[in-house]
């Protein structure tokens, strides 16, 4: 059994944080998106992985998770020179693929619940298929399924103006080498891409047997800032622990549950958990409110700021009014304003420089 991981793509909806970076490298409570992928496909037994990369950032993929030693995984990385669909990327990936079964992850997708239970159904019933599956508000915007009470599935559409379900495809997926030849068969859709949900069908009308289980924990597609500020919550929420390995002074007040990196220093701050703070930060008379994320070597002086993922390098000093919802790019820069009562918002992009007047 072999993985794929697909980690491409241009993160149009997050620009400007993607110009510089893939989308999948955002962090979420410190850990970039990806690396929860891994791990999950990893916890599920699965060590040999691919990854689909882009030109435009593939380097930055492969710098940053290297060959795999960290997980306990052999990692192994494909170019798909262009977002050309996701039955493209299993196409591109059958050389490494072969004639394994394997299962398919987008790597901007978070689940909470073990893969190791779908995994045995899939491999119990010997499907050619298995699809996950989740109740959305907003079908319009996903692939979705028509499924019978026994979990067959009888249709696929993508993004369907009417759709005839809820059940939107989450984005992880389980396939039997049969997958390749109903991509072989299939053409490009309307918007010019080889879409998985027409392979899938292929793979119906040939009566080959497909499956869907619905997910009942949280589901998180971080596409948008939103998005991942909500994942950011909830990963704080549910898999934070109390650690303290960086230097805490006398004035300040730490409550909830913090984790505080390696080399890390505090004077005189107030802070209120959930929050984690990376190593080598230096934090004075700063208030961290619930929900942040501080990446390594971040510099917050005289400035208030709660519900946000700031990322490595930034520098943010004297800022009275509170920063609040807000993801903060690679080594900003964001410097003293007048005081003020009313919050700031941000989504900024790497190596940038905001000056409040």
């Amino acid at each position: 059994m072999k993985a794929l991981i697909l980690s491409g793509g241009k993160g149009t909806r997050l620009r400007p944080l993607t110009f510089t970076g893939a989308k999948q490298l955002v962090p979420v409570a410190n850990k970039p998106i990806l690396w929860y992928c891994i791990e999950s496909i990893v916890d599920a037994g699965i060590t040999d992985i691919g990854i689909i990369i882009s030109p435009e950032t593939g380097d930055d993929v492969r710098a940053k998770t290297g060959n795999g030693d960290r997980f306990g995984a052999k990692i192994e990385y494909i170019l798909q020179t262009e977002p050309a669909g996701l039955a493209h990327a299993v196409k591109t990936a059958q050389p490494f693929l072969g004639d394994d079964a394997f299962v398919m992850f987008l790597g901007d997708n978070l689940i909470e619940s073990p893969l190791q239970p779908f995994l045995q159904v899939f491999k119990t019933k010997q499907l050619d298929a298995l699809i996950l599956l989740r109740q959305v508000a907003n079908p319009t915007a996903f692939g979705v399924a028509t499924v019978d009470e026994n979990g067959k599935v009888l249709q696929l559409e993508e993004k369907p103006k009417q759709p005839k379900s809820n059940l939107a495809l989450v984005g992880v997926y389980f396939f039997q080498n049969t997958i390749h030849q109903a991509i072989a068969q299939i053409t490009p859709s309307a918007r010019g891409e080889l879409e998985i949900t027409d392979a899938l069908q292929k793979l119906i009308e040939t009566k080959q047997k497909i499956e869907a289980s619905e997910l009942q924990g949280w589901w998180l597609d971080t596409g948008k800032k939103d998005e991942i500020l909500e994942a950011n919550q909830i990963v704080l929420d549910t898999r934070l622990t109390n650690q303290n390995l960086g230097e805490v002074d006398s004035n300040s007040n730490i409550s909830g549950r913090v984790n505080i990196g390696k080399g890390s220093r505090l004077v005189n701050c107030k802070i209120r958990g959930p929050v984690i703070i990376g190593e080598n930060c230096y934090l004075e008379q700063a208030y961290v409110g619930p929900y942040t994320s501080i990446s390594d070597r971040v510099t917050i002086v005289d400035t208030d700021i709660e519900h946000s993922v700031i990322l490595s390098g930034t520098n943010i000093t004297g800022i009275h009014q509170r920063i609040v919802d807000s993801v903060i790019g690679k080594n900003v820069k964001i410097s003293r304003s007048p005081k003020r009562h009313q919050a700031l918002r941000f989504l900024v992009g790497d190596e940038s420089q905001l000056e409040i007047i």
